[in-house]
Order: C-alpha cells, then structure tokens, then sequence
C-alpha cells in the first residue's frame, strides 16, 4: 500500500514515502533531520490511514491516533497536503482571547471567579496585544517569541508584574490547549520569575499612622486606616464587607469576611482582636448619629467607582508626609511584623489572615530596631565560652599527638642507630 524509498544525498540519508489516493501517485519527502524509525512509523500511519479511507471507517485505532497527535506540527502538515487528514482551522489570537473571555465572564457569573480576576484578565489581553498582532494565528506563537514579549515587559514593568502579567496569559493558552485548537501551550519552559517585589515595601510608624488620622476629613476615614493599620485588613475587600453585627464588644474580636480566601475550606473568614487602638476609633464611629441603623460599618465610600488610593493620597499630603507605594498593603504588612514579633507566627497567620509561605515571601521584614537590638545583644557565657573550652580540649589533643610523633621519631632514631651498631661489630 505504501512503500520507503531512501535517498542518500552526499553524507546524508533521506526518506520518501510513496503511496497511491485514488489511483494518484502521492509521495511525502523526509528531509534528513527525520531517522528512519520516524519514517517507517509514518509509513504505518499512511498505510492505517489509506485502509480508513478504503473501507469508510470512521474511526482510526489508538495507535494510529496517538501517533499524529505527538508528530512535529510538520509532519501532520504533510498529512494534510496529501489529503490524507484534515485540520481544524487555525484561530487567530483575537479570537483566543475573546472566546477565553467569554468562557470566563459564564464563570464569574457563576461564582466561580470575581469580577476583579476577569478584569485582570482584561487587562493582560490588552497588554498582549501592545506586542502581537491580534490577527495573527495561533499555532505561529512559539516559546521564542514569547520570550521576546517577556523581556519586553521586563524593560518597562517590575519583575513581580511581569510575572503576574505571563501566570494570567498561560492561564489563557492551557485553556486554547484544552479545547484543542494547539498542542502545548507557548508559554511552557518561559520561567515566570518572583512575584516579590521588595522595592515598593515600606514600615509605616505609629507616629505616622497617627499624622494620618489628624488629617482624615470623617470618622468613616479614621476607622478604615485604623482597620489596615491596626486591624490588618485587606483594603478595600475586606474593609468594606465589614458589618456591625461582625463585631463582638464583649469578646473583643470581630469577624472578617475574606473575599480572598474564601474559597478554600474553612477559609471564609478569621477572627480579629479588637486592639485598643482600633476599639477607640470603631466606638467612635458606632456612637455616631452617621451609624444609627446602618448595616456595614463603612458607609461613604462603598461606591465601586471611589479610588480609596487617591483619596488616601491627600490624607497623606495632608498630613505633611511624603506618599509611598501601595500605601495599605505597606500598612497591612507592617501590622503583620508587629503581630509576629508580639505574639508569633501561629496568631499572626489566623489574625492577618494568610499562610505561613506567604507571610514570610511577601510581608516579615528586617527592622533598624531589629539591627538596634542585634547591636546591643550579648551572648550567654555558657554560649561564649564553650568554644574555648574546645579550643583548649583541641590544643590538648594536639599536644598529646605531638609528644607521641616525636616519640615515635625518636624510637626510629634509637632504632637506627642500634642497626648502625650491629652493622660495625660484625665488621
């Protein structure tokens, strides 16, 4: 049905496959990179394929199957040229990411996701396409060229971005992966590097925190830094689903509902103390007239369109301080170091509310006060003069070792010598 021809070409050997649709001679070429194991399995294939067609079958065997599926993109090109299979249509990058979008909005309708991952989402599509052509077809994307976006990214955005940037665009091509429009995802072996970013960390001081609640223009203001600050709140997600009926006077704790992490089990939310600080602003708020008959604990700023930030940003200035990067997760984080360092890394992780793993990857950091009491430390005697006593034991031990060589050089000596005698007499 088919047969192998070889070819040898100078120091090269090639293979052709020749084999006859329809009473037409076809002939498929094997450039010289192919072995001929290779060739002789497409052989197979061509053969298994000619009897599908002969006999109307619908269906090939496994073998059959699982060999086209991991051949080279190359070959089943090949397969297609002579007839002898077909390809689904190439999709072109557009249309990717629009149907991947589309199948994520039916999530996040769902429930499966929120709205803020789907606008993530969005937002890297837009960045992609800053860099490939949305009319360009899918199997053309290949790992070099998304190497060369990757080092695009890295010379305008910081390393914890772009990682984030390539994890939500894999997301997108294992999903392509999936509905078989490619067989591996471009993005595979393209290391996505840390999502730490240390240079935007900053501890913000009580004395801070304090400058700030003078410069708050309401009550509702001074609770939501005093949540972040003291309570170690997430902002705005967690800040926001804050209720008065969270919140437990007698039992000095109150209960925060974790958009976050819950979705893993048990994670729904954590129980917070309520630290002095943040009881005396909370009373403040609760007593007020602007609380009577209110549900949440915050009120005036729960429109989505509100940018906490920007507002935050003038308190700052108001405050007579400079502004600093991502100004509630820095307070948060600096939250975290005080609770870990007064009650420890159990407490800190059920309090603040994240694994251990990211604790210290993202929030523990090396204080002045930390070097300050490093500075001033004195170890114990028992830890100083243990390695003297060492020390000596190993002085002693050289000493014995010593004596016992010169000895032993000094018993050779006086045995040579007796040799040295021995030898005069008898002559």
């Amino acid at each position: 049905m088919a047969s192998l021809r070889k070819r040898k070409r100078g120091k090269f050997l090639s293979f052709e496959i020749d084999f006859y649709v329809n009473g037409q001679r076809r002939t498929i070429p094997l450039g010289k990179k192919y072995s001929e194991k290779t060739a002789q399995g497409l052989k197979d294939v061509v053969e298994a394929l000619i009897y599908a067609r002969d006999n109307s079958l619908s269906t090939l065997d496994k073998r059959t199957l699982a060999w086209i599926e991991s051949a080279p993109p190359q070959i089943r090109e090949k397969l297609v040229n002579v007839g002898l299979i077909e390809l689904p249509p190439s999709h072109t990058l557009k249309e990717v990411w629009d149907a991947f979008l589309a199948f994520k909005t039916k999530e996040q309708a769902k429930g499966d996701i929120k709205e803020s991952t789907l606008n993530l989402y969005e937002h890297v599509k837009k960045r992609f396409f800053l860099f490939f052509d949305a009319r360009e077809l899918l199997p053309d994307m290949t790992s070099d060229r998304m190497q060369r976006w990757k080092n695009h990214l890295l010379e305008e955005l910081e390393g914890a971005s772009v990682a984030a940037y390539l994890k939500q665009a894999k997301t997108c091509f294992t999903w392509a992966v999936g509905q078989g429009w490619i067989d591996k995802s471009p993005l595979d072996g393209i290391g996505r590097g840390l999502f730490v970013n240390k240079k935007n960390d900053r501890l913000i001081p009580m004395s801070d925190y304090r400058r700030f609640l003078g410069a708050c223009p309401c009550q509702d203001w001074r609770v939501i830094i005093a949540l972040v600050r003291i309570g170690g709140l997430r902002c705005p997600s967690e800040v926001l689903r804050l209720r008065w009926e969270d919140v437990n006077w007698s039992l000095d704790r109150f209960f925060v509902h974790s958009p976050k992490t819950e979705k893993h089990e048990d994670k729904e939310g954590r129980w917070v103390p309520i630290f002095p600080e943040l009881r005396e602003e909370l009373e403040a708020l609760f007593f007020s007239p602007m609380s009577e008959g209110r549900e949440f604990v915050i009120n005036r700023y729960r429109d989505a369109s509100q940018n906490l930030g920007t507002t935050f940003g003038k308190i700052v200035h108001r405050a007579g301080l400079a502004t600093f990067p991502r100004p509630f997760d820095n307070m948060r984080m600096t939250r975290s170091n005080e609770v870990y360092r007064e009650y420890g890394a159990f407490k800190e992780s059920e309090w603040i509310g994240h694994s251990r793993k990211v604790r210290d990857d993202h929030y523990l950091m090396i204080t002045d006060d930390d070097y300050r009491k490093a500075s001033e430390w004195t170890a114990p005697a028992d830890m100083v003069e243990r390695p003297k006593r060492e020390q000596k034991c190993r002085g002693k031990s050289s000493k014995l070792k010593t004596s016992a060589l010169f000895s032993a050089v000094n018993d050779e000596k006086s045995l040579h010598g007796v040799e040295s005698v021995e030898r005069a007499n008898k002559r």
